[in-house]
């Protein structure tokens, strides 16, 4: 079919009242334009050319840019002149034209737009809806015949038109590429001094050529236009996404409170509880557990995990089986193994945890290789960081490490040794040593009643 796709994503979107372009917003955790780009992707389209100007650099720089061709609006004179520009990167074929602030629009309804247009030898088909709620929105005008004679938008538009004319544009058209002449046929606006896209409908019912509008849903093709319609459309996405899991055999125990990302994936039978958010790239596996309060940020859960309440994991994996939080965080490049236990307000960043190793309370381990069946007391301490390089300390396998140590990297942790609570390391521990590392403990006979006596004589 050679299809082309032309996305409009060069406005300034002055409503959001913010300094990042409009179509850079996110919403569940990638831009609204990306979302526009991953709706049209499975089309297969020949071309998809993205049309920038406001923010065009960071436009750049925020997508994914596989088969993506970019065009610059200098001027923001409009959505007419913005294809017109775009025009010169297509070729042959049908072109699809949407805007890159409409993320909530589907590839089943894309695919049902150009089978329609195909089916019925359109020159120009495009979507609209009926919703009274919605507003801002250009007029579908009709003709007694419920031939559509053209758009108009809302801000010409009288009253008595708005009651006559209830149908409304959604913004994404099929126009054939050698229809695109008529662009030039269009006439800047005298009130906005704009070139709107929308004028080429009455241009084309005029000059007789076959076209049609094909209703669609209202949530597919609204746009975001401010702060309240960005968490609204934000809203709709994420009770799709969840519902897909959902079908997938995933339980939600409350989906009001959960945030999930588009991007996540779940295994079946996960049981997601209230309050947790599921971001970026993270991908959970089968029968896990996710207990309120965890956020979870582009890592790789496997099956039958626990993630208990409160705990942060950030860019790292976690193997079947293994046990995290509550209360605990996992800064980036964690590995942990299978059956392993990481317990409430410990903190690991950049380690490796074998299998089966434990570490259940108040510790702080970074920069180290832990081998399996571990046990680290609570208190311990990895100093990694003499305030200008960073140290790594090696822990073999079975080794006992007791509560409130510390070990001073570069240090390495023999097989099977045992490490005494309250002990100082600060060299390598030979396999199946004891290290023990404490002053001599002095008991000093009745030295609390002395000093008791003399705070008494000081009143």
């Amino acid at each position: 079919m050679n299809l082309s796709v032309v996305i409009l994503a060069a406005g300034h979107g002055k409503r959001m009242n913010s300094a990042i372009p409009k179509v850079l917003h996110e919403t569940l955790g990638q831009p609204m334009l990306q979302h526009v780009i991953n709706a049209v992707k499975p089309l297969n389209p020949a071309k998809i050319v993205v049309v920038i100007g406001n923010g065009a650099e960071s436009v750049k720089k925020a997508v994914n840019h596989d088969h993506l061709t970019f065009v610059m609006q200098r001027r923001l004179i409009g959505t007419g002149n913005a294809v017109a520009i775009a025009r010169k990167e297509l070729k042959k074929g049908p072109v699809l034209i949407l805007n890159g602030d409409g993320p909530l629009i589907t590839t089943k309804t894309l695919k049902a737009l150009l089978r329609k247009h195909n089916q019925n030898k359109n020159r120009l088909s495009f979507l609209t809806f009926v919703d009274n709620s919605m507003s801002g929105y250009g007029r579908i005008f009709r003709d007694k015949n419920r031939r559509v004679t053209g758009i108009v938008e809302d801000t010409h538009t009288t009253l008595s038109e708005k009651k006559r004319f209830t149908e409304l544009n959604g913004g994404t058209y099929v126009i054939d590429i050698k229809t695109l002449n008529f662009l030039n046929r269009i006439k800047k606006n005298r009130s906005s001094g704009e070139y709107y896209l929308t004028d080429i409908v009455s241009i084309l019912s005029k000059a007789g050529e076959k076209l049609e509008a094909y209703k669609c849903h209202s949530e597919e093709v609204r746009g975001v236009n401010n702060r309240q319609e960005l968490y609204e459309v934000s809203s709709i996405l994420k009770a799709r996404c969840i519902s897909r899991w959902m079908k997938k055999g995933v339980t939600f125990l409350d989906p009001d409170t959960a945030l999930l990302h588009s991007s996540v994936i779940i295994g079946n039978d996960t049981i997601i509880y209230p309050n947790t958010y599921l971001e970026g790239t993270t991908s959970i596996g089968r029968n896990c557990t996710i207990y309120p309060g965890a956020r979870i940020y582009n890592s790789k859960l496997g099956n039958g995990v626990i993630i208990k309440d409160n705990t942060l994991i950030e860019e790292s994996i976690i193997k079947d089986r293994a046990i995290i939080g509550p209360c605990a965080h996992l800064r980036p490049h964690n590995i942990v193994g299978s059956d392993a236990k990481i317990g409430n307000f410990v903190e690991l960043k950049k380690t490796i945890v074998g299998n089966g190793t434990k570490a259940s309370h108040l510790s702080y381990i970074g920069d180290a290789e832990i081998e399996e069946n571990v046990n680290i007391g609570a208190g311990t301490i990895t100093c990694n960081y003499d305030g200008r390089k960073k140290f790594k300390t090696k822990i073999k396998k079975g080794v006992f490490i007791g509560s409130d140590s510390q070990l001073i990297a570069p240090v390495t942790i023999g097989e099977g040794a045992y490490i005494a609570a309250g002990t100082t390391v600060t060299k390598d521990i030979p396999s199946k040593a004891l290290a023990v590392s404490r002053v001599k403990q002095q008991n000093i006979s009745g030295w609390a009643n002395r000093i008791k006596a003399k705070s008494t004589n000081k009143k």
